[in-house]
């Protein structure tokens, strides 16, 4: 029986090697100059890694500070360069797109190392419901590997630096973008477009595309009108809904209790809202039945900002209304 043997080619890998990380970076930039070409801009990511970071903070002798917590609106509306040019210290941003911050007031409830104030940004349709589509930070703030804790502190080494980095323009969100033709029965949303810059404590600003580009600004009405539709008001839903309303309080009333005993100064927060999402919330998240619960039973200060257009701040008897 024969035995063959293939040889290897004389050609040294070298070369080969070279050639592939030519390749590599020709194609590299290439992805990265036509994202440049469309505007996109560099940032941090909002990741679960990034809150941790900013969560431990709390941890290693900054929990006298206060600390913002809420969901998208707090992390938008809540700027950290204002705050501290006026009162001459810079918060701690821990607010969650998407989230209830009720967990978020309950970790920092059983925390004895922070002492200072804690603002806590009210958006109706998730604190009253208990929603949480980004409460990865919680479990890795408590569990984070070493893998993990060096995998956030070498991306971002590059966040900052590479636009096609960004969540958004990952290759699979921008294919999963591409529309299909529509089909009977089946409902195709529209998915959340990039909105903000993020810096390193994780604070933003709007993404100028946001303010300047009308195509771009039609898109994001039309993604978020999906996400909150006016519908006529179903009586019977709303009644089931009322359970979920007394348990987020109850939640709410518990933390805030825990967090007065070792100091700590709560207010709430309602930033404004508008047009559809202002009507959506008056339907669903009445105030008198909310927001008005909510600061009766916490006994906490209460800044409830009607429209962006007409804001009005007056004292009432348990705070700001």
């Amino acid at each position: 029986m024969s035995k063959y043997d293939r040889a290897l080619p004389a050609n040294s890998m070298g070369t080969a090697a070279l050639v592939a990380l030519l390749v590599t970076i020709a194609l590299v930039g290439a992805w990265e100059m036509h994202w440049r070409e469309l505007g996109n801009e560099t940032g941090y990511r909002n990741s679960a890694g990034l809150w941790v970071i900013e969560r431990r903070r709390i941890d290693q002798g900054e929990g006298h500070k206060t600390v913002f917590v809420g969901s998208s609106r707090a992390q938008f509306d809540l700027q950290l360069d204002v705050w501290e040019r006026e009162s001459g210290e810079r918060p701690i941003q821990l607010a969650m797109v998407g989230t209830s911050p009720i967990r978020a007031m309950e970790s920092l409830a059983d925390d004895p190392d922070f002492t200072g104030q804690l603002i806590v940004g009210v958006a109706p349709d998730l604190f009253f419901s208990g929603i949480e589509f980004y409460g990865g930070g919680f479990n890795l703030y408590k569990n984070e590997s070493p893998a993990e804790w060096m995998g956030q502190r070498i991306s971002m080494l590059v966040e900052p630096h590479l636009a096609f980095y960004d969540i958004d323009y990952a290759l699979i969100p921008v294919l999963r973008r591409l529309r299909l033709p529509p089909r009977q029965g089946v409902f195709d949303p529209f998915e959340v477009r990039k909105l903000d810059i993020m810096g390193k404590d994780r604070n933003i600003r709007m993404w100028s595309k946001v303010e300047n580009n009308p195509d771009y600004q039609i898109n994001i009405e039309i993604i978020w009108a999906q996400y909150t539709p006016v519908e006529v008001h179903d009586e019977e839903k709303f009644k089931m809904q009322l359970a979920s309303y007394a348990g987020q309080i109850d939640r709410a009333v518990a933390a805030t209790e825990k967090l007065r005993a070792h100091g700590v100064e709560v207010i709430f927060l309602r930033c404004p809202s508008s047009e559809h999402y202002r009507e959506s919330e008056r339907l669903n998240f009445p105030r008198d039945i909310a927001w008005d619960v909510l600061i009766e039973e916490t006994g906490a200060l209460g800044i409830h900002l009607k429209i962006m257009r007409n804001c009005r701040v007056t004292r009432s008897r348990n705070g700001l209304i």
